[in-house]
């Protein structure tokens, strides 16, 4: 049994030569954004376990930006917030994948 219900990592690398890392496409500030919203929308609440969290490297640095949400082990990529917001929506509240995001 998993502590968390949806345990949700993005990738906030930051690659010091410039080349291609999730955090150059915003990634910390995606993070965040998901952060707040699950807060929002208290689906991280007793009961609900959901957490999210920062990883570095995911070493999938040519599909991102990523986040990888567990115990279901299902990788996502993003362009915007509308992206984000299906991903809470559909995977975090209600347990559907949104294949359209998957990798």
């Amino acid at each position: 049994m998993s502590y968390f219900d949806k345990h949700v990592f993005f990738c906030t690398n930051q690659r010091e030569d410039g080349s291609d890392c999730c955090n150059r496409y915003g990634a910390q500030k995606a993070r965040d954004y998901v952060k707040d919203k699950v807060k929002q929308q208290g689906i991280s609440e007793r009961g609900n376990k959901i957490r999210i969290n920062s990883a570095g490297c995911l070493d999938r640095c040519d599909e991102g930006p990523v986040l990888v949400v567990y115990p279901e082990a299902v990788w996502y990529t993003y362009v915007d917030e509308s992206d984000l917001d299906e991903i809470v929506e559909e995977h975090l509240k209600h347990g559907r994948v949104v294949e359209r995001l998957k990798i």
